[in-house]
């Protein structure tokens, strides 16, 4: 009973048989790239503009694999702006709770803010993969960001995302072979 459970749970690590995704064409490739490189500008330069030199960053290293689902892979139901949003600000939420409770054991910290932002994501259907990482920034990021508590969940949770967010409208629909979002809520 135990060598064929055990034997059933190895063979599923063999992964499937399907081979490797299929290539996206060179026009989708740029206008993957030319999303990505707008909203991430566009976030940049808004922080330059108004944040520079006051102790506040509205960027975070999660925004780079939000441009991933937002402009790469526009129909996925991970990057629609229900998911962009909720993900990123209920993440944020939890991590910044994750180290006010229990900075003094930051493993636990890091594990649990990661954890139940996957929990949280899942229970309101805003399940955003960059959402975990906001959420250990939260936990991990520098004196900078501790400093911020609660504010770290408007910048740059919230209004990171919603940048790159009106990128993602006025790129994703320039094509005639897009449409963005899929679904709202």
């Amino acid at each position: 009973m135990v060598s064929t459970w055990l034997r059933e749970y190895l063979r599923k690590m063999r992964g499937s048989t399907r081979g490797s995704p299929p290539r996206v064409s060179n026009q989708e490739i740029l206008w993957s790239w030319f999303g990505a490189f707008l909203g991430i500008a566009a976030v940049a330069w808004v922080s330059q503009l108004f944040f520079e030199g006051i102790d506040l960053t509205l960027m975070i290293s999660s925004f780079g694999s939000s441009a991933v689902l937002l402009y790469g892979a526009v129909r996925s139901p991970l990057a629609q702006p229900r998911n962009l949003i909720g993900g990123h600000v209920l993440s944020a939420l939890v991590g910044v709770t994750c180290w006010k409770l229990l900075h003094q054991q930051l493993w636990l910290a890091e594990a649990l803010a990661v954890a139940v932002s996957i929990a949280v994501m899942h229970a309101t259907r805003t399940l955003h993969p960059p959402g975990g990482a906001t959420a250990l920034v939260a936990v991990i990021g520098s004196n900078d960001i501790h400093k911020l508590g609660y504010l770290f969940v408007l910048i740059p949770a919230t209004l990171g995302p919603l940048i790159l967010l009106l990128v993602a409208l006025l790129v994703n629909n320039l094509s005639k072979t897009r449409r963005y979002p899929e679904i709202w809520f």
